[in-house]
């Protein structure tokens, strides 16, 4: 796990001391050791910061050489399978790393050789010989690579901070009006778009060749495209295919020359990596757990006991409300535009405390996607039915005169177009802005429409589930949940790994019969089968949690004073992003009893935060 950054400018808008301080801004990412190249034309230069998590020695620093000194390598992440492919392709090496695999298949089959690579990913090869730069991102977007480009100025970094680092773009770049409005509906702004101008996400499985001609972006990967005409209906057909790549994919995710260890939370997706850990693993695994004094939020005493039954060596860390409240000013800086996911608190706090015993963890991230774990899913089916679709009109009206659950009921059943429906039943299930409200929120020159590609066609036709789960795969996963384990991970120097996230076990649950995901109301039912070979089921007979904070009680509290310093009517008019009048009824309804207005309220704290950090 590292960070990278670079430029390709003819102009020579970049310069190396530039290319030191775009790097050196993700010194978090990697504090093992740094290095650079530039050119001799000064035209391309190539950052690296590292964390060493394979070959510890210093001939695995990069950027690395190919042996013919032609091609250059800067590399974030981890491909997994490197020895296998090392052993296919008959290449020798002079390290024990992944990176020198990479180069020298790149070498033998240029951009083709992405498809051979199982891993989390953002790569930078340049070509000498032919003065062209490749940019690889892996499938599922686990690994982020953000790029400015304004049609002859390219560069690229890991995080935003690390681009906005060049003063070149810092001249070049302005606020996106339409990514505030996708932030204020989504709680965080969709690939392609970013907060700036000219700066955007490259797109999660693609390839990119950088030239004198210009930027050629192309997809080598799509979930859509890996949909079959038919489904594995099968049950011991299909538990033992789940079990056989939940153990491929996890045994290559251990492969590591540091410490490591796994999150766990209680729940099924990350108890179910950490019992098949365990098993393979020759010692007791180290695991990693908080603690809340808030009882709702408080899952620690079911990790402890899916860990006392595996034997695992556990760590749980109790939490105190101040130590998490402590946190909240640090998400600014940590995700560098507006982020609304108020889990990233517990994720940074038990990221950093991992750290302490370990350089390397394992995730559950992607099993709720993959297997249908979220009530969105029932929604989708719900909206589906004709007589919802006849009548939601008059439920909704009715829903909206009684208490806080129905009121916030009402707003799903409002979906403004059938083409909307899949973010609009994400938007609220998060107590979001819904579209309508826009007009309402934003003053007139930030009211951008929403721009959300959420439709993909298939070989098969989807169910209103297996359609709902497709978009949490191509936009929650990626710009929001990755997006959050990476930056808090990352923050205290942690790799993070994700098991479900191999992309032949996501191939996998994209053709697996939807009734072996959820049967008899049981959610996420073949992978909770998986589990109770490791795990009593007795331990799991309970509501399902998220990884979640009580923000709503701290928002009437011990944050309030956000709303009071960011939401007046001074503040808020002082950036004229927000409507000040709709603000006020929102805060007057919140402290009236309407609580579930809470996650509007943060939407406009983290937003006005960021208008004043950046003005």
């Amino acid at each position: 796990m590292c960070g990278i950054a670079g430029f390709f400018s003819l102009n020579k808008h970049f310069s190396e001391a530039d290319l030191i301080a775009m790097t050196d801004s993700m010194q978090h990412r990697g504090p093992d050791a740094n290095g650079f190249y530039v050119n001799q034309a000064k035209t391309l230069g190539l950052g690296h910061r590292r964390l060493s998590i394979l070959d510890l020695s210093t001939f695995a620093n990069q950027p690395m050489f190919s042996a013919d000194d032609r091609y250059v390598i800067v590399f974030n992440g981890e491909v997994y399978n490197f020895k296998d492919i090392q052993k296919k392709h008959n290449i020798v090496t002079k390290t024990t790393s992944d990176t020198e695999v990479i180069l020298a298949l790149f070498q033998k089959l240029g951009v083709d050789c992405v498809n051979e690579l199982n891993g989390m990913f953002a790569i930078a090869i340049y070509d000498k010989q032919e003065d062209e730069l490749f940019l690889f991102r892996d499938r599922l977007g686990v690994k982020p690579i953000y790029y400015f480009f304004d049609g002859s100025n390219f560069a690229f970094g890991s995080e935003l901070k690390a681009i906005t680092k060049a003063p070149f773009v810092k001249q070049h770049i302005t606020i996106n009006h339409s990514a505030i409005a996708s932030f204020l509906y989504l709680g965080y702004i969709p690939e392609p778009e970013t907060i700036y101008n000219n700066i955007f996400k490259f797109p999660s499985g693609s390839f990119a060749t950088l030239s004198q001609k210009g930027l050629s972006i192309k997809s080598y990967w799509k979930a859509e495209e890996k949909i079959v005409p038919n489904t594995q209906n099968d049950f011991a057909t299909a538990k033992q295919e789940l079990k056989n790549l939940l153990h491929s994919s996890i045994e290559y995710r251990m492969i590591a020359d540091v410490p490591y260890g796994a999150f766990l939370s209680g729940g099924i997706d990350s108890s179910t990596v950490t019992a098949i850990a365990q098993e393979i693993s020759p010692l007791p695994l180290k695991t990693f757990s908080i603690a809340f004094d808030d009882a709702k939020h408080n899952e620690a005493e079911f990790a402890r006991a899916v860990s006392s039954h595996l034997k695992t060596d556990h760590h749980e860390f109790r939490v105190t409300e101040k130590e998490a409240l402590s946190f909240v000013d640090r998400i600014a800086s940590a995700y560098d535009e507006p982020f609304a996911d108020s889990s990233s608190i517990p994720t940074m706090f038990v990221s950093k405390l991992a750290r302490e015993h370990v350089t390397m963890t394992l995730s559950g991230d992607g099993g709720d996607e993959l297997f249908h774990g979220y009530g969105m899913y029932t929604w989708a089916q719900r909206l589906n039915t004709p007589f919802v679709k006849a009548l939601r009109g008059p439920i909704a009206a009715g829903l909206s005169l009684m208490g806080n659950r129905y009121k916030r009921g009402a707003q799903v059943f409002n979906y403004p177009t059938e083409q909307r429906i899949k973010s609009h039943i994400f938007s609220q299930e998060q107590y979001f802005f819904s579209e309508n409200e826009l007009p309402l929120i934003l003053n007139k020159a930030f009211c951008s429409p929403i721009t959300l590609n959420e439709n993909f066609s298939s070989a098969r036709k989807l169910s209103a589930k297996e359609e709902q789960a497709l978009f949490d795969i191509n936009c929650y996963l990626k710009d929001d949940l990755l997006v959050k384990v990476d930056r808090a991970s990352m923050q205290f120097s942690l790799e993070a790994r994700t098991p479900f996230l191999d992309y032949r076990l996501v191939e996998f649950a994209l053709n697996l019969n939807e009734n072996l995901k959820v049967k008899d109301g049981v959610q996420k039912y073949l992978l909770k089968e998986v589990l109770y070979d490791y795990v009593p089921r007795e331990l799991f007979n309970r509501p399902k949690w998220g990884f979640s904070i009580p923000l709503n009680k701290w928002l009437q509290t011990d944050l309030k004073y956000l709303i009071d310093s960011h939401l007046s009517k001074e503040a808020v008019e002082q950036f004229g992003v927000l409507n000040y009048t709709h603000i006020a009824s929102l805060k007057q309804r919140f402290f009236a009893g309407e609580d579930f207005l809470y996650q509007r309220l943060w939407l406009c704290v983290l937003l006005q935060i960021f208008l004043k950090n950046n003005s």
